[in-house]
């Protein structure tokens, strides 16, 4: 016993150069295809922090928090699929992989069904309780009113991301993210400047690309689907352990998702009480904490991938080499976001709003912005982990203890440091994100790759 332990530990210590070139193969598109989802963002910020006053940089944040709950909330769909397909995937089991896609569609599908008949009272209410004055509310009615119709397609295609990021398919995964924010890009140019449709153009363009996103998806899905399989048996499809096991991974990410959204929500809205103006450029500098958080993103993608690979194999030590190996360079792209923000984040908040009043508040809070990915690179490789593994009980209850801390932390410091309390806040929570799933790390190892384990 003691000799096979040694054997681990030093076949851990030496991280072979394959292992180094495996995550990165798979991390950098992935990073790239990442992104290009906070260039979208800041392109829909600085459009809107062009147009004549503040209030529609303020409506293109609360707006875009509303869908970071509409939307993301439902993010359980692209993370539970990768989970699922990539465990079958080291597994080589595709009858169960080609299963888990059609539910996770079918799922995503009816959810984005019942978001368009319940869009009034949702926009309405969340508005409402994201605060802001009457004005910023307005016009974030009418950028959530546009985009809304995307939401079958946005949800169809977290599923597509899903299964091409657990089968290891980061080039496809990389197109079709470029291809949903190019056209993004180029509509909401089209819609704004050419049709003069102001802030509902900037929905309005995201809920087209979406759409044509969903087809070239569903293209990919048709052209990479396993050959020689048996038709799919309707009880297959419907098997209720599967249902069951499938609502549970999904029910648990959305508990977590929901508190994770929650607490940018709490950061807003402590935020618009201080005023337009520190609502604003809280919401420019949050596009820094995008930045980091899609490129951070792209390894804990790869984690999950490998993890679930591994765990699908019951191999440790692959599944240790993938932690760690991941976690590396993890922190070394967290390292390079806090130097570039550090240096170049003054001239970043001056391509992103032209109003000096924003200007002049965001440089004021900048150093959070370049501390902020150094805090948080240890919860969002870990959530890949755990996801990957399946283990998303534990993840929902790490996520739960965590937002309690940034609450309590919010509430008490900016009452009495004001903004600075607020911003050091979210650095406590995105600290306590990466402890509490580091406590639990050594027990998901040991039940992820146990024999037998179902």
């Amino acid at each position: 016993m003691q000799t096979t332990r040694q054997n681990e530990s030093a076949e851990d210590a030496a991280l072979p150069v394959h292992w180094h070139k495996r995550v990165l193969m798979l991390a950098f598109p992935i990073v790239l295809a990442n992104l290009t989802q906070p260039i979208l963002g800041a392109v829909d910020t600085a459009v809107a922090g062009h147009l004549d006053g503040p209030q529609y940089l303020g409506g293109v944040a609360l707006g875009g928090l509303v869908f970071s709950f509409v939307f993301w909330g439902f993010g359980f769909l692209r993370m539970g699929t990768t989970g699922l397909v990539a465990q079958s995937f080291g597994a080589r089991d595709d009858d169960a992989l080609r299963a888990s896609v059609l539910r996770a569609l079918l799922l995503g599908l009816a959810i984005g069904a019942a978001v368009l008949a319940l869009q009034v009272p949702i926009v309405r209410y969340a508005l409402v309780a994201l605060g802001g004055s009457a004005a910023v509310r307005d016009t974030a009615s009418a950028y959530c009113h546009a985009r809304i119709w995307a939401a079958p397609f946005a949800l169809g295609n977290y599923v597509v991301l899903g299964y091409l990021l657990g089968c290891q398919r980061v080039r496809l995964a990389l197109l079709t993210q470029v291809f949903i924010n190019v056209v993004n890009i180029v509509a909401v140019l089209l819609f704004v400047y050419r049709f003069d449709w102001g802030i509902a153009g900037i929905g309005a363009a995201t809920a087209f690309a979406d759409f044509c996103g969903f087809a070239l998806g569903l293209a990919l899905l048709w052209h990479l689907r396993p050959r020689g399989l048996a038709p799919l048996a309707w009880s297959v499809l419907f098997d209720t352990r599967a249902l069951g096991w499938l609502v549970a991974i999904n029910r648990d990410i959305f508990i977590r998702t929901i508190c994770l959204l929650g607490s940018y929500a709490w950061f807003a809205h402590l935020g618009a009480r201080q005023g337009d103006a520190i609502l604003a450029a809280n919401a420019v500098l949050l596009n820094f904490q995008t930045f980091m958080a899609f490129g951070l993103d792209g390894f804990a993608h790869a984690a999950e991938a490998l993890v679930g690979a591994a765990a699908g194999a019951r191999d440790r030590h692959a599944f240790r080499q993938a932690v760690k190996v991941t976690m590396l360079w993890s922190a070394i792209g967290a390292a390079g976001f806090s130097i570039v923000f550090w240096i170049g984040g003054e001239w970043i908040i001056g391509r992103l709003t032209d109003q000096a009043v924003v200007r002049a508040a965001a440089v004021r809070y900048l150093p959070w912005a370049s501390v902020l990915p150094l805090a948080s690179v240890a919860g969002f490789l870990l959530d890949g982990v755990f996801i990957g593994a399946t283990r998303t009980h534990e993840l929902m209850k790490a996520m739960a203890v965590s937002i309690v801390v940034f609450v309590v932390a919010a509430w008490a410091l900016a009452g009495s440091l004001g903004n600075h309390g607020l911003w050091l806040a979210l650095a406590i929570f995105m600290v306590a994100r990466g402890i509490t799933l580091a406590v639990q790390l050594p027990e998901i190892e040991r039940a992820s790759c146990a024999p037998g384990r179902g």
